[in-house]
């Protein structure tokens, strides 16, 4: 299968609650690459690269890993990948 890239913007209360540490714990049990930071206007944004499959079931992951309350609204975007992550990390 091909791999993809996953943009996601997450708005809510989504800064402030351990939004980004909880993802980048939860990426740890998928083969998935990216970064994950918070943006000037409130939002954070998610890029991540792997099989669509293992994508989406990450997505589904971290509003299970008790981040759902906290999102009000996703953006998603898919691409193609640009290799250019080596794990998962926050950013910002």
């Amino acid at each position: 299968m091909a791999r993809r890239r996953l943009q996601v913007f997450y708005e809510g209360r989504v800064q402030g609650v351990g939004f980004r540490y909880t993802a980048r714990r939860t990426a740890a049990g998928f083969e998935v690459t990216g970064i994950i930071r918070n943006l000037a206007d409130g939002r954070v944004e998610l890029i991540a690269e792997g099989e669509r499959e293992e994508l989406i079931e990450f997505q589904q992951a971290i509003r299970d890993a008790g981040l759902s309350a906290h999102i009000r609204n996703e953006k998603e975007n898919w691409t193609d990948t640009k290799d250019e992550f080596k794990g998962f990390e926050i950013v910002g």
